[in-house]
């Protein structure tokens, strides 16, 4: 009688045992996905367009396009700018269904309004990143080392990088552990040359962000200004003006479901 309570006793440790190791299996492995549903957007934090002393930020519509994707699709964003803090925002434009709906979101508004700085970033904590565009990012995004280093972990860890209109300024600096710019060889697209004269910016800008990419081996594809236009190349997601943001939340999301 008592062999068989001693082997019942086993056996009920056995089981919890394995309960036990099973539940923190099952802990460790939500966890691991709770980290990969988050994504990184990056805004400028710069607000004059050079000398002109015109007004410029974060275009907002580049970025509420693709939210809505993104978090619709079960992704938490976090926003990161050059100086963290409040970024300046353009195109206003409420009258935009999607604009609207972020700008009314108390949490997301809240969050970009108080965006983080880069040493608060944990590269690891991320499936993605993306750079919004607007006049701004030309500015500050191209020579911040330490968004850059974000960037380049992301992407090494088999993360997305990817960028709208300006917003590849961010990404013509960003070398991988080869030493080799991350665009070089990938086809690439983002504000044409003929959509910068169009907006009377080009002498303007410090750089025309086509022939940038293109001197740092970029494959660079385009269509007629105003276009939508979407580029996938491995992991690089680019877009060409604002009204491709959606279609690069897309794409971003193509890649993260597979």
């Amino acid at each position: 009688m008592n062999l068989i309570k001693k082997g019942m006793m086993a056996l009920a440790a056995c089981a919890i045992f394995i309960s036990l190791t099973l539940s923190a299996a099952a802990q460790s492995k939500n966890k691991a996905n709770t980290m990969k549903k988050k994504i990184l957007f990056v805004v400028t934090s710069h607000d004059k367009k050079g000398s002109t002393g015109d007004p410029t930020g974060y275009y907002l519509g580049e970025v509420t396009h693709a939210w809505k994707v993104l978090k619709d699709a079960g992704y938490e964003i976090d926003f990161v700018s050059p100086k963290g803090g409040q970024p300046p925002v353009d195109g206003l434009d409420l009258r935009d269904a999607v604009n609207k709906e972020f700008w009314d979101d108390q949490y997301y508004h809240n969050k970009i309004n108080h965006s983080l700085k880069p040493a608060e970033i944990k590269p690891e904590e991320y499936s993605a990143i993306y750079y919004a565009g607007g006049h701004g990012a030309v500015w500050d995004f191209p020579d911040n080392e330490e968004i850059s280093a974000i960037a380049t972990k992301i992407y090494e860890n088999n993360g997305i990088v990817s960028a709208v209109c300006h917003g590849p300024a961010g990404i013509v600096n960003i070398k991988l552990r080869d030493g080799k710019y991350l665009i070089a060889g990938k086809k690439v697209n983002g504000f044409t040359n003929e959509e910068e004269v169009a907006v009377k910016l080009d002498k303007v800008v410090p750089f025309l962000l086509e022939d940038k990419l293109i001197e740092r081996g970029g494959i660079y594809e385009k269509s007629a200004p105003w276009q939508e236009h979407v580029v996938t190349d491995q992991r690089l997601v680019t877009g060409q003006n604002p009204k491709s943001a959606h279609a690069v939340g897309k794409a971003v999301l193509a890649l993260l479901s597979k």
